[in-house]
Parts: structure tokens; sequence; C-alpha cells
């Protein structure tokens, strides 16, 4: 750009460089004005007339070139004009930058604007911009294709590159917009500068090769990607998957051979491409000896060709002869064969021309203007012109041409990828389309197996933050970082994810509990003392016990005449041992699920039968203290303790034992359970004791009567005699109390089945205590000492 201070007269603007490409546009745009002036159908009593500017692809630029057309056709002389204008549409411009100057600068002329490259979502703001029109579709639905791409492919983790113009800012804004709430998320974002600075790019460089985003989104011109591109190259980076905007997806340009290995495998939303009968030939009619006077025609030839028309040129270029043939080689100016951009301005063109023949087919009195007037076919104003560019319609190669109220078109992309072509060149493939009309969802179709991928690999590039996690585990974001960084923590137990990238484990219902992997909810394992290996040691152990009480039971029953027997009561020795056999038999209703019933018979028959078995105990130790006191003289008290007595004992002793149970059973009686509190991975069923009260009252009973049993039979240990009871008595009273000691604290703290196998332990242990200490001495004498077994021996009185 020239210094504009205002102060002298400025230079004239020089553009830098040419781009084959944008001729071809102009070219297109001179071949439909030459069509429709043939055409005897569209205008045919009307000649269209048209004026080419060059707005450098720079928005200053463009406002200059947008004046000049408004002034007249110098620069230097500015003519008032009278009556309508003879400019009556402008088609243009290509970069939105450009666009919204110029549309500015026209708007209060009420001149209407055709796009064929504008996208910018800008545009869509009528109170803005009310003559703007395009044929392109608008950006917001680009970046509506780029965001389904990426969800599509699981590109959570992608980076922004821009350019530094109003069409990179809003497709940025509109991209972000549309990712809210998806799981994409943004690495960074670049900006490449307007005025192109090679120090930025390499700094955009080096945070592209740095992140671990692999995918790239790119919203620019194909005049800054050029450069940039140029140096991307030079640093030799690869790796990278490209998503381009339509402004570069189909650019020529980069067509070469050399870009493969580093463009490769682009995917990106073209222009719809179609088809213009003719543009090829009337390309190649274009040469320096056909329009000698026309700059651009030479800029093109020097362009292409690498020669140079100046007389004094500033490098050693050859000179041009204007003989040179047009090569497919030169596909920047010859790519013809799938026209997008260019097809964009032969439709611009064609609107215009066809809303100026609906203006014109205009009947008097039936006109859409004030009092139902129409326009004047010899004074056109653009506003005029505009209300039916509004409301046209036509078809060009079986496509429907029309604009919205915002002067939007239909919007429709071409999916284009980058791929190896024959001749080693970079080749535009048409691998899907986004449909804009059709139900959410529904745009988008992908022919993926058609796809290479950025290395010319098959497979679909990885592009996240964080690997995704598996079932079983869930996403915890990092601290300060995007949702899609994030840890893969397991599932706590009894909580399952069974979908991929779950953000919370969720509970599994009360009776299920998570498997090993955390991935699905298994019924929960129901634990109770069963017939496994523990319950069967313990059915064993109590049967066998049983046994052999039945069998001391014999012995007795067998030798009930002999002294030993006689002499410590029989008949409180049969109780105790069927008390006994009972005690023994009492821990099989412990083994099983608990019911309703077995849970009511447990403690009750374990605390009735102890009860009975410690009453007949004490019985005995009283009979045995009252024997050896009785021999004292004046003493009388064996009368009290005669056998009716004892059986009054045994009888009121454990009565109290069942009016206890019997209350229990009445107010709150013991029940089956389900207790998953202890350990929350199983179902314990058990027997809650209903009241705790009386369970304690229970075993307080018990303990009661043992105790007193062997404070009795403690004081009686060294009174004399033989074979004095009231030992063994102490002892068996010891162990009950020790056995029972032990058990309050090991119940307490044992988990489900083992609670239970716990007091089957003490009721067995406490029970063979009792059988061993009471009856094996006597045992012993009576099998094996046969000669002890008599009256005087037991009183001591055998003769020595």
């Amino acid at each position: 750009m020239p210094d504009l201070n205002c102060t002298y007269r400025p230079p004239p603007v020089k553009c830098n460089g040419f781009d084959p490409r944008a001729f071809r546009w102009a070219l297109t745009m001179r071949l439909a004005v030459e069509e429709i002036n043939q055409s005897p159908e569209l205008l045919p009593n009307s000649t269209l007339g048209y004026k080419i500017f060059d707005s450098c692809a720079y928005p200053l630029t463009g406002q200059r070139a947008a004046l000049a057309v408004l002034n007249g056709l110098s620069e230097e002389d500015s003519p008032t004009c009278s009556g309508a204008s003879p400019l009556l549409a402008v088609i243009g411009e290509s970069g939105s930058a450009q666009s919204i100057v110029v549309s500015r600068i026209l708007q209060p002329f009420r001149i209407p604007m055709i796009s064929y490259f504008s996208s910018c979502a800008c545009f869509t703001d009528r109170r803005k911009y009310p003559t703007f029109f395009r044929v392109i579709p608008n950006d917001d639905y680009q970046v509506k294709a780029i965001a389904q791409l990426l969800v599509r492919f699981n590109w959570t983790w992608v980076g922004l590159v821009r350019g530094d113009h109003e069409y990179g800012r809003f497709a940025v804004q509109g991209l972000l917009r549309e990712l809210q709430g998806s799981k994409v998320c943004v690495a960074y974002q670049e900006m490449i500068p307007l005025l192109y600075n090679r120090g930025k790019a390499l700094e955009i460089m080096k945070v592209m090769s740095s992140s671990s985003a692999k995918v790239v989104v790119v919203f620019s011109a194909e005049g800054e990607m050029t450069p940039f591109l140029r140096d991307y190259m030079e640093q030799n980076i690869t790796g990278i998957q490209w998503v381009a905007s339509e402004a570069w997806v189909t650019a020529s340009v980069f067509t070469g051979s050399e870009y493969y290995p580093y463009l490769g495998g682009t995917i990106g939303f073209g222009i719809r491409k179609g088809r213009i009968p003719g543009l090829s030939d009337y390309l190649q009619t274009v040469n320096p000896q056909r329009y000698p006077n026309n700059t651009l025609v030479q800029e093109l030839w020097e362009a292409l060709y690498g020669c140079t028309y100046s007389q004094f040129p500033a490098t050693k270029l050859p000179a041009c002869s204007g003989q040179e043939s047009l090569l497919e080689q030169h596909s920047a100016y010859m790519n013809t064969s799938s026209p997008r951009v260019a097809y964009n301005v032969y439709k611009a063109v064609y609107a215009v021309a066809h809303s100026l023949h609906n203006l014109l087919l205009c009947q008097p009195d039936n006109g859409p203007f004030q009092n139902n007037s129409c326009a004047q076919s010899n004074n056109i104003f653009p506003w005029q012109l505009q209300h039916y560019l509004q409301e046209v319609n036509f078809n060009i190669d079986g496509e429907e041409v029309n604009f919205d109220l915002k002067g939007d078109s239909i919007p429709y992309y071409d999916i284009i990828n980058w791929q190896r072509g024959t001749s080693g060149n970079i080749e535009f493939v048409h691998v899907g389309l986004f449909d804009g009309t059709k139900t959410a969802g529904e745009e988008l179709v992908i022919q993926e197996d058609r796809i290479i991928w950025a290395g010319h690999q098959s497979e679909v590039p990885v592009s996240v933050c964080s690997a995704s996690c598996l079932p079983g585990s869930r996403k915890a974001v990092r601290r300060g970082e995007p949702v899609c960084c994030f840890d893969c923590v397991p599932c706590d137990s009894g909580k399952i994810s069974n979908q991929t990238n779950s953000v919370e484990c969720t509970f599994c219902p009360e009776d299920f509990w998570s498997n090993s992997n955390r991935t699905a909810c298994i019924p929960k394992k129901v634990e109770f003392l069963s017939y496994d290996s523990l319950g069967i040691a313990l059915t064993v152990i109590s049967v066998v016990g049983a046994c052999i009480t039945v069998a001391v039971f014999a012995v007795f029953f067998f030798y009930r005449n002999t002294a030993i027997v006689r002499v410590n009561n029989s008949e409180l020795s049969f109780f105790i041992l069927f008390a006994l056999t009972l005690c023994f038999l009492c821990c099989l209703v412990f083994i099983g699920e608990p019911t309703v019933w077995s849970c009511m018979l447990r403690h009750t028959a374990f605390s009735i039968t102890f009860s009975l078995c410690i009453s007949c105990i004490l019985g005995k130790t009283l009979v045995v203290l009252a024997a050896f006191t009785a021999t004292r003289p004046g003493d009388n008290i064996m009368k009290w303790l005669g056998p009716r007595q004892q059986r009054a004992i045994i009888f009121s002793c454990t009565l109290v034992q069942v009016v206890i149970c019997a209350a229990w059973l009445i107010d709150a009686p013991p029940y089956p359970s389900r207790n998953t509190k202890y350990e929350r991975s199983k179902i314990i069923l058990e027997c809650s004791v209903g009241s705790s009260l009386a369970f304690w009252c229970v075993l307080g009973y018990i303990g009661l009567q043992a105790c007193l049993c062997f404070v009795l039979a403690f004081l009686a240990r060294k009174l004399p005699g033989n074979f004095n009871e009231a030992k063994f008595i102490t002892f068996s009273m010891l162990i009950f109390c020790a056995v029972w000691l032990a058990f309050i604290p090991a119940y307490i703290s044992s988990p489900g089945k083992y609670a239970d196998a716990v007091e089957s332990f003490a009721i067995l242990a406490s029970s063979f205590g009792l059988l061993f200490c009471l009856f094996a001495p006597k045992c012993y004498i009576i099998l094996l000492k046969p000669e002890k077994n008599t009256k005087q021996h037991l009183m001591g009185k055998e003769k020595k």
C-alpha cells in the first residue's frame, strides 16, 4: 500500500504478485456476460456491460475500487451523475473483509452486491448489509459441517489457525459456538498476520509441532496460506491432519507433487462444483497476441511462464514471446474440470441477468412498486433490481438458484480429500457431501472407505488430549485444563460404568454388586452358615458330641447300680447327660439358611438347654456340698435336698430362663434379616436378635447360674473324700465361663456366617468341657478301674 499521509497525491496502487486463479474467475464473468448477450431468450433486447476492478485482496484497495466505480471511469474526474446510475449491481468481492468495506460503500446508493466467495456469517445481519447477496453458503453451515466432521471421527483435541480478517474471526467464533456442549476441545488458536510475517509464522508452526493435537482446522484464504505452507514445508513438519475451509481446499496452487508429503490427506468442505460449457476453450483464447493492450494478460503470462514483458526487467528473466501454449500443468489457470468458485461467479452473473429479465417483463399496473408500478426500462434504479434479486429463482444445469431473506443461497458443500494422483500431483477427490437443507444429524454423508488420511494412511488419525477411558473407569478432569484432558480413574466398589468415557460411575442396585472389571452389576453373593466345609465340620462335631453323650448315658444306665453312679446322684447325672445331648444337637439349628422358625429356635433352644444343664449341675453341687457337711453331728441339711427338692430346684431355675425366652418371643422375637452394611459386596443372611436386651439377659442368666455353681463348687473342693465331685464341677465351670467370656468379643467382631460359627463353636466347646470334666473321670473308673468302683473306696474306708 502507498503512503496515505494526505500531504501529496498518492501514487497508484501496485499489487504484489498475480493470482491466475482469480483471473480465471474474472474471465468466467466475461464468458457469462457474452453468453447472455448472445442468448435470444435471456434479455433479448438488452446488452450487459461490465468493468473489472482489482482489489488486490486488500480491504483498502477494495475501497478505492468501489469509489472508482461510483465516481466514474477515472479516479481523477468525478462528474455529477444525472438520472439513474448505469451501475446496477456488483459481482464480488472474493474475500469477506473486502466485501464488508465495498458493501458499506455501496449501501447508501442501494446498489446490490452478489459475492461468489465471501462466506462470513456476519453478512446475515440485514440491518448492516441490506443490499448484500451471495451464491456461496453462509459460514454458519460450514462451521456446523466441520464440527460434525470433528465429532464424527472423534477428534476431540484440535488446533485452530485463521487469517487476520473477518472471515477467519467469524468462522472461528462460529466453530467455537458449535463445539460448545460437544466432546471437542481446542488445544490452541493461532492467527496468520494479514501482512505475512515469517517470524510469526514460525512461532505458529512451533506451537503446531509441539502440541499433542494432530488435527488442525484452518480458516484462511489462499493468499496467506501460500507463503505459510511454503515455510511449513521448509520446517519439514509432518503428521498433521489438515481440515481446510472452502477458501483454500480447492486451490490449484497446492496441487504440486512437492506438497503431498506435507498436505496429503487434507480434508475439507469445498464449494459445490458445477459445469460451465466452453470455459476451457474460452480460457485458451486468451493470449497476449489477442489482447496486446491488456496488462492483466501480460501479467498472467509472466506468472505462468516465468518470463517478463518489461523493457527494463529488474531480474534476468527471459522475455515473453506471447506465443507460448497453455498446458494442463498451468492448473492454477486452466483447471476447469470441476469449477467451484468460477461456477459461483457464473451463477452470480446469471442471477443478475434473470433478475433484470424479470424486471423487464413487468406488466404496467401490475408491478411490485408504489401504485403497482414497474421500473422504466430506460431508467432502472439499483434498488429496483434488488427487489427482483430477492425473489429470483432459476435453474442452471439442474441446480436451483435463489436467495433467502438474508441473501444467502442453498447450503451445499462437497467433501474434498487431497490424494496422490497418477502423476504424483495432488488430486481433489470427492468423498462426500453436506446438505444443509436436511434435518439435523442427516446433513453429513461421507464415504469413509475412499478417504486417504495424512501420511498416506487408511486408518483415521487419532487426535485426543487423553486416551479414552474404558468401561469400568470414569473421567477425572485435570485441574486448570480443558475437559478433554482427563485421567481415567477406576470405579469404586459397588459402582460401574459400562460405556467408554463415562463421566460418572453409577451405583449398583441394593441387591447387586460390581464385577471385578467394574463394567456390570452382578447379584451379590448370599452368605450364611451353609453346609460347606465349615458347616459340615460343625455338623460332624455336633453329631459326634451327641453320640458320645448318648454313649456315656448308656454306660451310666448299664452301670446304674454301681457305687460311683449311685453315690454321684444318678438321676441328676442322667438329667445332665440329657441336657448335654440337647446342647450338642441345638448347634445344628445354626447351620442352614435362616428362617423365621430357625431364628426363634436358635437362641431359645440353646439358652433353655444350657440353663437346664447348669441347673442340674447346680443341684448336684448343692447335693455334694450338703452330703459332706451332713456328716457332722447335729446337721440335718440333707432332708432339704431330697429328690423332690432337687427336681424343684432344677425346674424353678430352668423356668426362669423359659419365662425370659417366652417374653422375648412375644415382645421382639428373633427374625431373619439381610445384612448389606457389614460387607457391601455380600448379602449376609443372619438372624437378628430382635431385642438385644433379651439376648443379653438370656446369656446373663446362664452366666449367673454358672458363676453361682462355680462359687459353690469352689467352696466344696477341699472337702474330704476319694471322689469329691466338687473338684470336677469347679473345673468344668471354669472352662464353661472361659469359653463364654471369650465368645462375647469373638461373636461381636466376627463377620457374617462366622458369627454363627463362633456361637456354634462356643456351644460345642462348653458342652464338651462339661461332658469330659464331669463324666470322663467316672467313665474311666467304671470301664478301666472297676476295682475302684466300690463304696469303701469312694468313702476312703477300704483296707490297705
